[in-house]
């Protein structure tokens, strides 16, 4: 005889009621419109019209769902977006700056993380071990998956070989939301470690704003100085903000 399965009476559907939020009457009485079988249609606008037919709370609600099953999810992806600004940011959002907020607890950080870690990945494998140059708007993307949402400036290298080819990406320093420490030293050296013959370097701006500080300026040239000594080309220096992102290159810093 067949021994019983352990999944056989517990079947997962797609779509359906088993997830669908328990009914809760508003104080007079009345159900909210939108609760019965509301996962159930926004899981079919997404898949009939895709996330473009969705707001970023709805995008939101379809990662919630997995965490949170037979609750309204709705009242918790908006206090996300009202916190953070968008979908990006609540992605990145710190594990303690979302604790933060009402409703958020391991199995939500789990999910929203899970999502971050895939359209990173997603990402970089658009450019790691692939020509630079002649990929740079997949290069400015992944830049802008991985920094633009970040609270605090994060400092990245990318170290290309002889004939630009992404062969590491490493973040070299993290700090403040308006500083982050580099050491040219530390930039070169690595350089030297990997067998580098071409820098790429790469920072966020929190406020949003990409325009390059002084501080900016003065230590590109210093990384610059370091590598021409060893034989390295700097190629550029990308500053990304929110929307956009500016190159040293193409601005005439470099």
């Amino acid at each position: 005889m067949k021994p019983p399965s352990a999944f056989h009476e517990m079947p997962l559907p797609l779509f359906g009621d088993p997830d669908e939020a328990a009914p809760v009457a508003l104080p007079d009485g009345r159900l909210p419109s939108y609760i019965g079988d509301h996962r159930k249609r926004l899981r079919e606008r997404f898949v009939e019209r895709g996330a473009t037919a969705l707001a970023d709370y709805e995008m939101l609600e379809l990662v919630l769902f997995r965490a949170i099953r037979r609750q309204d999810v709705k009242p918790l992806a908006r206090r996300l977006i009202d916190t953070f600004g968008d979908f990006g940011r609540v992605l990145s959002a710190s594990e303690p700056r979302l604790r933060d907020v009402h409703g958020v607890g391991d199995a939500v950080i789990m999910e929203l993380k899970i999502v971050e870690a895939a359209a990173q990945r997603l990402a970089r494998s658009k450019v790691i071990h692939r020509p630079v140059l002649s990929s740079w708007k997949a290069l400015l993307d992944y830049c802008h998956t991985t920094m633009a949402h970040r609270e605090v400036e994060q400092f990245r290298v990318l170290y290309l070989d002889r004939k630009n080819i992404l062969i590491a990406d490493e973040e070299q320093a993290r700090g403040t939301v308006d500083h982050v420490p580099v050491y040219p030293r530390e930039v070169v050296k690595r350089a030297l470690e990997v067998n580098a013959s071409a820098l790429i370097l790469v920072h966020n701006h929190p406020s949003g704003d990409p325009t390059p500080s002084e501080a900016d300026i003065a230590m590109t040239d210093r990384i610059r100085m370091a590598a021409d000594a060893l034989g390295i080309v700097l190629h550029d220096h990308l500053i990304i903000g929110k929307d956009t992102e500016l190159s040293f290159r193409s601005s005439g810093y470099l």
